[in-house]
């Protein structure tokens, strides 16, 4: 089965309890979730098992939403196990920090994924184009398992796919979805208060739910002093 896990928590540190802040009416893990349902592909919910992840379990329970609770700091573990058990064998990594992905950027990819060797690492992260916001990854069960077997490094068992696309196994074969034109410099991704604004503005000033991601990107050219609110941000590193 192909199928896409979004990993969600609470606790996060630049901004607590961001998934359930709101806009337009409901909140921004509800908004993910709906962009994503528009794929047409099952969609799972890989949060924590620390103790802090009931609004979660409880969202999840309410909105017919898979869902596995996992461990909170090894996300490589937590994503082997919940792919495990649902029997993914094919993920599509997404992070619940994106509130406005583009289900039809997600598609694209995975068409794109279908006619690669089952070795491929599919992902329009390693090459930056889009903005973020629009992030995925794309890669077999059984990639993620050589990395869950053999990846040792903090940073490798922390963040999911490092192990992958730095090729550690060198057996990967990393491709790429570059965008026709380079909007990098947006941030369409939800991590602190600059981030929250940007993204209520853009939902409840100009229905950017219902947008694409090029349409978003129009609007952010065409109003400058929308992604002024976030510019000074800088990403977290990996």
């Amino acid at each position: 089965m192909i199928a896409i896990i979004t990993q969600a928590r609470v606790n996060s540190t630049r901004l607590p309890n961001k998934i359930f802040k709101r806009a337009g009416g409901i909140s921004f893990l509800q908004h993910h979730i709906s962009r994503l349902r528009q794929t047409g592909l099952p969609v799972i919910i890989a949060t924590t098992n620390d103790g802090s992840e009931r609004p979660i379990v409880e969202f999840c329970r309410d909105n017919n939403i898979p869902v596995f609770c996992g461990d909170e700091n090894n996300v490589l573990k937590r994503y082997y196990e919940c792919a495990r058990e649902f029997g993914v064998t094919t993920v599509i990594r997404v992070t619940s920090d994106c509130p406005l992905i583009d289900p039809d950027i997600i598609i694209k990819g995975v068409k794109e994924y279908s006619e690669q060797p089952l070795n491929t690492y599919y992902s329009n992260t390693t090459v930056r184009s889009y903005p973020r916001g629009m992030d995925y990854e794309i890669f077999s069960f059984n990639l993620l398992a050589e990395a869950f077997n053999k990846a040792v490094d903090a940073g490798d068992r922390e963040h999911v796919t490092p192990y992958i696309w730095k090729n550690k196994a060198g057996n990967v074969i990393l491709k790429s979805d570059v965008n026709a034109e380079d909007n990098s410099h947006f941030r369409i991704t939800l991590d602190t208060g600059e981030d929250q604004e940007l993204l209520t503005r853009l939902i409840e000033e100009h229905r950017a739910e219902k947008l694409d991601c090029k349409s978003i990107v129009q609007i952010l050219k065409d109003h400058p002093e929308l992604p002024e609110i976030n510019s000074m941000i800088e990403q977290k590193k990996i």
